[in-house]
């Protein structure tokens, strides 16, 4: 089993290999992880993990609220998270590397990562003053089938985009340019479709790419079915959490 130990970066949202993640860095616990990032010269990985949050805030609160106008939010690397930080996120993330680290003048940061290798969370250490981890590196094995099944996934998500273009009433890309390696497909059309994060999650953690890309087809079917007989799409994720300010 190969473990590393990485700076980790909460959020609610799912980050795929392979996929691109830019972060606008402003509270104080991630300015500090930014500025540990980089002190690694420039020629070497900046890594840092992606932990998609089960139950918790992803900005934490920095003033009275709910239901006590009176109590003050908590303060640290583990604030938002509660008095057990693994159990508030989901089991396994992404490693993401970040090729673009850039301080703007009032001391945030403008970051652009990428997503590189899934990693199981093992345990949380928040005595630092950015949140660490323990994490597994999880090798991504094809499975049987995968070929012909990305096949059939990107068939299916180019009729998913042609529906999805015409209830938005705006245009996406045909899809001519998609890749044909099948991990890279279950992990591209997994980012793409129009899913809330558990079923992000999912895919993120399958087995294997086979199992990952048999989902995503059982997706993508059932969607562009409904997508037919809707004149429009809910906007589900502003229901479920607050705007994401990263």
């Amino acid at each position: 089993m190969t473990t590393v130990r990485l700076p980790l970066f909460p959020l609610n949202t799912v980050l795929f290999p392979g996929l691109v993640l830019p972060l606008n860095v402003f509270e104080e616990r991630y300015r500090a992880m930014m500025r540990e990032l980089l002190k690694t010269p420039e020629d070497e990985p900046r890594r840092f993990a992606v932990v998609a949050i089960r139950d918790g805030y992803e900005v934490a609160p920095s003033a009275p609220g709910m239901p006590d106008p009176t109590a003050q939010p908590d303060r640290g690397p583990a604030a938002g998270f509660g008095p057990d930080p693994l159990k508030a996120f989901h089991g396994v993330g992404c490693v993401a590397d970040a090729a673009t680290i850039r301080e703007r003048a009032d001391g945030t940061y403008e970051v652009l990562a990428t997503g590189t290798t899934r990693v199981r969370l093992l345990s949380v250490d928040a005595s630092g003053p950015y949140l660490t981890a323990e994490l597994e590196e999880l090798p991504e094995e094809p499975g049987d089938e995968a070929g012909a099944l990305a096949e059939g996934v990107l068939r299916s998500f180019r009729q998913y985009q042609k529906r999805l273009a015409g209830a938005r009433e705006r245009s996406l890309s045909t899809g001519a340019d998609l890749p044909d390696d099948p991990s890279v497909v279950s992990y591209l059309v997994a980012a793409a479709m129009v899913h809330d994060t558990p079923t992000k999650q999912r895919l993120l953690q399958a087995p294997d790419t086979a199992s990952r890309l048999r989902d995503e087809l059982k997706l993508l079917r059932a969607e562009t079915s409904i997508i037919r007989s809707l004149p429009s799409l809910p906007a589900f994720e502003l229901t479920r959490a607050p705007t994401s300010l990263n």
